[in-house]
Parts: structure tokens; sequence; C-alpha cells
């Protein structure tokens, strides 16, 4: 146990990175749904939170504890999905060169990167009344547009994921034992009944 959370919680932080890559890898980059990014990274925030106090097979009567490995776990696995999350929209922001199928009009003519997103916004459906309402007029207010966006998308997978963990921590609570003792009874083995001596 260390001094602020315990070990099991630290063990859940790193299942939580874990979740964070696989999840970033198949909703942002193979299959980009963002939505679904945005439902999961909470919904797996919540089972961090429950499962790094179940690591540490903490007690009912600690509930600072419990908060404390749940908001630890919860939040180390926040920020890398965060993280993933900007980390993957640079990478397209940056490299995006403006293909698109024939059936979408053929592909951008831009410079790789910043301009071929812009012209993509363009190009969509209401995207010219879109940007106009929000004042972007160019490139560069489009990349403060954007960002501003982007960032604020990165907070909220931020708070709901921290939100989820917590919450996933007071739902371990419902189910723990209450005192170390009541822990070691479940976990100790029945003993086996007397064998009656051979006359």
């Amino acid at each position: 146990m260390s001094r602020a959370v315990d070990r099991g919680a630290n063990v859940a932080a790193v299942v939580g990175i874990g979740m964070a890559l696989t999840i970033a890898v198949s909703f942002l980059m193979v299959i980009p749904i963002d939505p679904a990014y945005l439902i999961l990274a909470p919904l797996s925030g919540l089972l961090i939170g429950w499962y790094g106090n179940q690591r540490a097979e903490q007690v009912r009567s600690r509930p600072g504890r419990v908060l404390a490995n749940a908001a630890w776990s919860g939040g180390v696995t926040a920020v890398t999905f965060a993280a993933l999350f900007l980390g993957v929209k640079l990478f397209f922001f940056s490299l995006d060169p403006g293909y698109r199928d024939e059936r979408q009009g053929g592909s951008l003519r831009c410079a790789a990167g910043p301009a071929c997103v812009y012209a993509r916004y363009l190009a969509a459906e209401d995207g010219v009344a879109t940007l106009s309402a929000a004042g972007v007029r160019d490139v560069v207010e489009f990349t403060d547009w954007y960002w501003s966006g982007q960032l604020g998308t990165a907070r909220l997978i931020i708070g709901s994921t921290m939100s989820f963990s917590l919450i996933g921590g007071l739902l371990y609570t419902f189910g723990a034992p209450r005192t170390p003792a009541d822990r070691r009874s479940v976990a100790a083995p029945p003993t086996p009944p007397a064998t009656p001596p051979s006359s």
C-alpha cells in the first residue's frame, strides 16, 4: 500500500491506459467514430474506478481510500483518453492530403495539412454557413476555431471519465466487505469437519 493510493489502483491505471489505446485505435483511426469514443471513455472510467478498489481488496469502512483509488486510476485513464484524442486529431490535421471519393466530388485542391482540413469543412453541407457564423474567414482563423473545439472535447473527456470513475468507486462500496476482518473471513477457506477417530 502506498501513501496515497493502493497498489491495485496503480494496476488499474495501467489497465486504463491499455483500454484507451485499444479504443483509440479502433474508433479514431481504423473506423473514425468520434461519438463512440466519447461514450466509451467514461464507461471505461466507470470500470476502472471499480476495478482499482476490487484489485486492492479495499473495504467499505475506508471511503476516503476508495475514492482516492478511483480518482487516481480514473484520472490516469481520463488523461490518456484525452491525450490520444488530441494526438490523433493533430496527426490528421497536419497531414490531411485532401483526398475525397469521386462520388463526393474528387480530391480537394489544397496544400496538405490545415488548408485541406479547412477546404474539407467548406465543402461539407452547410459548411460555409457554419464557418461564417463562427466568424471564420481564412485558414488561420479556422485553425484557432478548430483547436478550440478539440480542446473543449478533450476537457469533456477528462471530466466525464473522471466523474464516472468516482461513480465506479462508489458502486464498489455496495458490495465491498465492511472491515478487513470481514475480508479475511470471506477469503479464508472453510474449515473441514473433524474426522472422528477410528475405533
